[in-house]
């Protein structure tokens, strides 16, 4: 594996990280005070000035408007990105957008694409992912109580989903519901696009997160479907192969969730080290001084070089060979960088102080939010037992 990082990669990268410093971070304040009419037309400002600096929508392809980076050079501007919660969003390549893109482009038929895809990429509207299911396990995804039964030339959808991430204000959601009961497990399911203004498709609340209710595309939703009718032709990709698509839109989602979670270790490393070294604990000394902030430091060092080389790694393994020759590697990178971040972030917040505990930094938010991460995409205890099973095939 080569670590050369190319000439055109440090320009793109470079150009991120000096937006992110200069236009980003300094909207964290309104960001944090809940003021999401002024975020939201400052976001829409500063993602003309990304269109204008060529920089927009990153990992899609270049005749929607994107800037075509393969999976190892995207995975660099996700980390860059990741130094705030608004970078990915601001870039045109946030989740669930980024995933459903990217099956809409690898499965959707060309009435889709000029409808969904086409304006999804350039950021005219926004989309939602609905899989998870209420009741039951996210850890096994063949557990699916909703359902889409054809009647006439429409698809009846009944069920309920939540954390339909982005759900308030998207124009459509991807629908994961059982159209094929009495087929074998991994071909019951079928992803359909669901209008959100279609009738029967009623968002009944944004989940409260942390005690964060969240709003527009910073809100995780709970959408009950209810006789909601859709034409079949809103069918994406074959019928029964919804398991099959996701699986394909997971993998290089991880990648992107691990290098945006580096990029959150960045910044939470960086503001560790600024604090340690301007904190007064005595006359002429500095919370650095003291030996168990410097290990803080070194541990969170380390950690965080070996999970992104181990990321990096892993996509440079996916984009050289396959998806399906990464699984190890994906399920090592899902739970070891989740646990690296969340290291990271409380030692960070623990420098910090009391004030780590408040919204004056982005760190309590981070500590709050990506908590999560060790639970989507499947929890840490699932990638733990998948990569064993592969580790142990060669021993049996």
């Amino acid at each position: 594996m080569d670590f050369t990082v190319s000439e055109k990669m440090q320009t793109v990268v470079g150009m991120i990280d000096e937006f992110v410093d200069k236009e980003l971070i300094p909207l964290e304040p309104v960001f944090l005070r809940g003021d999401m009419a002024t975020l939201e037309k400052e976001i829409k400002n500063k993602q003309r000035l990304v269109k204008q600096m060529e920089l927009w929508a990153p990992n899609h392809p270049v005749e929607y408007g994107g800037m075509g980076l393969d999976l190892m050079e995207h995975a660099l501007v996700s980390e860059a990105l990741g130094r705030t919660p608004l970078g990915h969003y601001v870039f045109g390549c946030q989740a669930p957008d980024a995933g459903n893109a990217e099956i809409l482009h690898l499965h959707g038929t060309p009435e889709q694409k000029a409808r969904y895809l086409k304006p999804l990429i350039q950021g005219d509207i926004r989309s939602c992912f609905s899989m998870t299911e209420v009741e039951l396990p996210g850890s096994n995804p063949l557990m699916m109580e909703t359902t889409a039964v054809k009647d006439g030339d429409d698809y009846v959808i009944n069920g309920q989903k939540w954390y339909t991430t982005a759900s308030d204000g998207a124009e459509f959601a991807i629908v994961m519901a059982v159209t094929n009961p009495d087929a074998p497990p991994y071909l019951q399911a079928s992803m359909i696009i669901v209008p959100t203004d279609t009738p029967g498709f009623n968002q009944v609340r944004c989940i409260p997160v942390m005690g964060e209710t969240g709003t527009g595309y910073f809100s995780h939703g709970e959408i009950l479907y209810q006789s909601c009718r859709v034409p079949q032709k809103n069918l994406l990709g074959p019928e029964g192969h919804g398991f099959v698509i996701a699986q394909e839109r997971l993998g290089p989602g991880r990648i992107h969730h691990c290098m945006r979670w580096i990029g959150i270790c960045n910044r939470a490393m960086d503001l560790m080290c600024r604090r340690a070294a301007s904190r007064p604990i005595a006359p002429g000394r500095t919370l650095s001084t003291k030996q168990i902030v410097q290990a803080w430091i070194a541990e969170s060092a380390a950690e965080i070089q070996a999970a992104r080389l181990s990321v990096l790694h892993a996509a440079w393994k996916m984009e050289v060979e396959s998806h399906k020759a990464a699984r190890k590697e994906i399920s090592l990178i899902k739970f070891l960088t989740a646990k690296a971040m969340m290291n990271v972030i409380d030692r960070a917040l623990q420098v910090h102080g009391g004030l780590g505990m408040t919204d004056d930094t982005i760190l309590a938010f981070c500590y709050r939010h990506e908590r999560a991460a060790r639970i989507y995409d499947g929890a840490d205890e699932v990638h733990k037992i998948s990569a064993a099973k592969q580790i142990l095939k060669g021993y049996v």
